[in-house]
């Protein structure tokens, strides 16, 4: 990953909705205001329409965190759930875990929950995602649930999160009631390009970034025309970026390099031409084929169409002629380059999640070589090595283990002595893999 290079703690672009990443630009922070009053206010039904991917699950766990603590939320966020696995769902998120067998008897179940929480000054409300997936039937059900209630007060309140097909579900005249109970309808609209600069900034801001912006104007500009202004476009394609500056080796994000994760993402930028698409498309290549030969490197020249040296030959061997781009990975002794191509076998298998313990990396072959004869005792096995970038630069690396989970990986650790070449620590095959993908 990219992480080192460019100075930060952790991806800054993720697409998991961590409610850390929060950014209350583009009228975030008062469609979340309005959410909170409406809520505190405890009348109606809630509306938010946003389109896919503008951010409508980071505001519901983000509203989520900030309710006030009388409030007690409930989550569903499977659409095609019907009326009784709902009301068991609702019940399973309030503490009953063997809803009873009737929807009649669950909705009492329900109702004797809310009135006991009202007594005690608390109120539910229920957060609804991808609600323009819920069938019209459905829909009519989660109205009836706001008609608990007691003299004064409502026991339950709904909040509709969804696309903009969910307007076209609520203009439909058989649920014209429900229509009728939303009292506050808000819109998540896409960012525009100032926005998306400061966007960009606010992440890389939390992920650990301290240098200057690594996303000049006119990047900011082409990514805002690709992306639509939807946070979930702009994170994958800045993600992409990032990469292909890191398989580049530059600091300088340029449009060569948004082109490039725009043509991994199947994104285009209309204002480009066609033959600058595919002129800038084959810059990349050009610029990713020495990390993608510098990582898959022993794979080139050990592949199906080579002969691979005999694994019993120790002498050093010569490469075969490879292309230019690769001429400056360095030519490994047989036991190296045996171990290599079982690894680049194995990675391309294994699961993600698997994690090995990284012993030791080395500059040179000569060095890894050494080094592999030193460690291969009394280190858990099997022992692999890998070449590829560390740090941004090329290196030989020693891995040793194969741990289903981090716990395991972990508990080996531990057992392990540090030695003249450095710490041992952990990776997982997801994040070695994502190297090689990323340039492919």
């Amino acid at each position: 990953m990219y992480l080192d290079f460019f100075g930060l703690k952790e991806a800054p672009f993720r697409i998991t909705p961590n409610t850390e990443y929060w950014h209350d630009g583009g009228q975030r922070g008062d469609v979340l205001a309005a959410l909170l009053y409406a809520i505190g206010q405890g009348e109606g039904i809630v509306k938010v329409v946003g389109e896919v991917g503008s951010g409508k699950t980071m505001l519901c766990r983000k509203l989520a965190a900030n309710l006030p603590d009388t409030i007690d939320s409930v989550y569903l966020g499977n659409p095609t759930l019907d009326a009784d696995d709902m009301l068991a769902a609702i019940l399973a998120e309030l503490g009953v875990s063997d809803p009873s067998p009737t929807r009649q008897a669950r909705l009492a179940q329900l109702n004797t929950l809310l009135l006991e929480r009202h007594a005690a000054g608390r109120r539910v409300v229920v957060f609804v995602e991808e609600a323009q997936g819920i069938s019209l039937d459905n829909l009519e059900f989660l109205r009836l649930l706001t008609n608990l209630e007691t003299a004064t007060d409502k026991l339950l309140q709904i909040v509709l999160f969804g696309q903009p097909e969910l307007d076209a579900h609520l203009a439909d005249p058989r649920i014209r009631q429900l229509k009728d109970r939303i009292t506050v309808s808000l819109s998540l609209s896409p960012l525009s390009e100032a926005e998306v600069g400061e966007y960009l900034r606010a992440r890389l801001a939390v992920a650990g970034y301290r240098g200057p912006d690594l996303f000049p104007p006119a990047v900011v500009a082409q990514l805002h025309r690709l992306s639509g202004g939807l946070s979930r476009r702009i994170n994958v394609l800045a993600d992409k970026t990032l990469l292909a500056a890191y398989a580049a080796q530059t600091h300088s994000l340029t449009s060569a390099h948004v082109d490039a994760a725009a043509g991994d993402a199947e994104l285009i930028d209309r204002q480009t031409p066609a033959a600058a698409r595919t002129h800038r498309g084959w810059r990349w290549l050009a610029l990713g084929a020495a990390a993608v030969l510098a990582l898959l490197g022993l794979v080139v020249w050990l592949g199906p169409d080579r002969t691979a040296p005999s694994p019993s030959t120790h002498a050093l061997t010569p490469a075969p002629r490879v292309p230019a781009a690769a001429a400056a990975v360095p030519a490994p002794d047989t036991r190296l380059a045996h171990r290599a191509r079982e690894t680049a076998a194995w990675l391309a298998t294994a699961p993600a999640g698997t994690h090995v313990i990284q012993l030791a990396s080395a500059k040179d072959a000569a060095e890894a070589a050494v080094l592999l004869g030193s460690l291969a005792q009394g280190r858990p096995q099997p022992l692999r090595v890998f070449y590829g970038l560390s740090q941004g630069q090329p290196a030989w690396m020693l891995l040793a283990g194969e741990f289903p989970d981090r716990a395991s990986a972990l508990a080996a650790l531990r057992t392990l002595p540090d030695s003249d070449a450095g710490k041992p620590f952990l990776r997982t095959v997801g994040k070695m893999r994502t190297v090689v993908l990323a340039t492919e």
